[in-house]
């Protein structure tokens, strides 16, 4: 991608425009306007050619043609989509406590180069983020750290209801609830403490549904037998019924407090009958699929392994299409990827054995974008679900839509470059990828966070002060 400066009729590549800047401050975008030139804008479910200039942090303009002035660098998006940047509600940075395999400043640093602008980050960290203490830490993190906008999940526990209960809705996205077959003590089982969480929670609540017992029967019948599962029987273990008793449990909840509800990580048809279509602003309880469920099926174990074991498991092709088919009728709201990196080493060890979880998010939005391309969604589609639909569950300020005055987070795509995956080549700390091998048919080229270029589509440029929290209107 070249950037024009109009001073001296010149172009240049990134690194000559910022070789004599210190990156670590944020002169470039204070000294200058990005103007991006002939982009197809995609938003709110219109695809348009226009102009956008971006100021101080935020989009200044957006016209038809914008006549360029002194201070502009110029990037000329001819053929390419310029889209809000990607919201992923869902992910495990793994600090503090379990940086081996993660931390906000690496995994952020891969989000901004697969097009991801903003976060929300999951408690199950060492140690597990149940108090305010702990969740104020991990905003100081990222605060240094984070090179993409970032909120942070208060983990529930079954004795913690007052510290949800003194959770700040402008500012923390929500209470995550393991309803069954978690770890440690973040594990929510009893009704009481379900329904306190339920009645009392100021924020939404974000739930993983899965039933402990159910799991741990259908691993029963391999132990009578005398038979050690492997990694093909995992969507058998963590089944359909396991999956539907939990998240129909959390949806009576939510329906007998009146409570605001997101269930995570869908993955199979039958679940799909507890939610229903039409707008997002219209409900108070939502449902979300991810990426590797809306790509993978069960028929990719005997090639992946234990690299796409994941809970929920990955399951059938018909689940897959199932969900791909909710997306359409919106029962399913939005499209996360719950990113879970863990070492390589790990991911060796025998199925039962493996920790589970994939690294995702710098290969999210391509992967959907193939969909785009395979005629499976539309990329107006897309757009919504992972940009315009998070913005509006979880009340984010000015953020998620291509609209003058909101925040100049931004994304931009070249449709007909392709993105050839390699271990070797990923932004990951743990140095691996689930679609290793893999050639996607579209390329992110630029992601603007706040309005500073962080990813110039070869390298990431950590600008301090550059990732702001995210603010919610609540």
């Amino acid at each position: 991608m070249l950037y024009y400066n109009i001073l001296n009729d010149k172009y240049y590549h990134l690194q000559e425009v910022t070789k004599n800047i210190d990156l670590s401050l944020t002169v470039l975008p204070t000294m200058t306007s990005t103007l991006i030139k002939n982009g197809l804008i995609i938003n709110e479910g219109t695809a348009t050619e226009a102009d956008l200039r971006i100021k101080h942090g935020r989009i200044e303009q957006i016209d038809s043609t914008i006549s360029p002035c002194s201070r502009d660098i110029i990037v000329d998006a001819a053929g390419s989509w310029l889209l809000p940047g990607m919201i992923d509600d869902q992910v495990h940075f793994r600090e503090p406590g379990l940086t081996h395999k993660g931390t906000i400043a690496s995994e952020s640093k891969a989000a901004v180069a697969g097009g991801i602008t903003s976060y929300m980050e999951m408690p199950n960290v060492s140690p597990a983020t149940t108090t305010l203490a702990a969740l104020q830490y991990k905003y100081e993190i990222a605060k240094i750290s984070s090179v993409a906008n970032y909120a942070f999940y208060l983990g529930a526990t079954e004795n913690n209801l007052e510290q949800i209960k003194a959770l700040d809705p402008k500012t923390v996205c929500g209470v995550k609830v393991f309803m069954g077959a978690s770890t440690g003590n973040l594990l929510v089982e009893n009704p009481t403490a379900l329904e306190g969480i339920f009645r009392d929670s100021p924020v939404l609540i974000v739930t993983h549904c899965e039933s402990g017992p159910i799991i741990e029967q259908n691993l029963r019948q391999f132990q009578d037998r005398n038979i050690e599962p492997v990694i093909q029987n995992h969507p058998f273990i963590r089944d359909t019924e396991a999956c539907f008793k939990s998240s129909s449990y959390a949806v009576d909840l939510a329906k007998r407090f009146n409570s605001q509800l997101h269930v995570l990580h869908i993955t199979t048809e039958k679940e799909l009958s507890l939610f229903s279509s039409g707008p997002i602003q219209d409900k108070r309880i939502t449902a979300e699929a991810c990426v590797h469920h809306l790509w993978f099926s069960n028929d990719d174990y005997a090639e992946k392994g234990n690299l796409i074991k994941c809970n929920p498991a990955i399951k059938s092709a018909a689940d897959r299409d199932a969900l791909i088919n909710a997306l359409h009728d919106n029962r399913i709201d939005i499209i996360a990827t719950d990113h879970a990196p863990h070492t390589w080493e790990e991911k060796q060890l025998p199925y039962t054995q493996a920790p589970a979880g994939l690294p995702l998010v710098e290969h999210a939005l391509l992967s959907l974008i193939d969909h785009v391309q395979q005629k499976r969604l539309s990329i107006e589609q897309v757009v919504e679900k992972v940009s315009h639909n998070p913005a509006l569950r979880y009340g984010i300020q000015e953020r998620g839509f291509i609209r003058e005055g909101y925040h100049a987070d931004l994304v931009l795509m070249d449709p007909k470059q392709k993105t050839h995956v390699r271990d070797k080549n990923v932004r990951y700390h743990c140095g691996w990828s689930p679609f290793n091998l893999h050639t996607f048919n579209s390329k992110v080229t630029n992601t603007w966070v706040n309005g500073h270029l962080v990813y110039d589509g070869i390298d990431v440029y950590p600008l301090q002060g550059s990732a702001q929290a995210l603010l919610f209107n609540r």
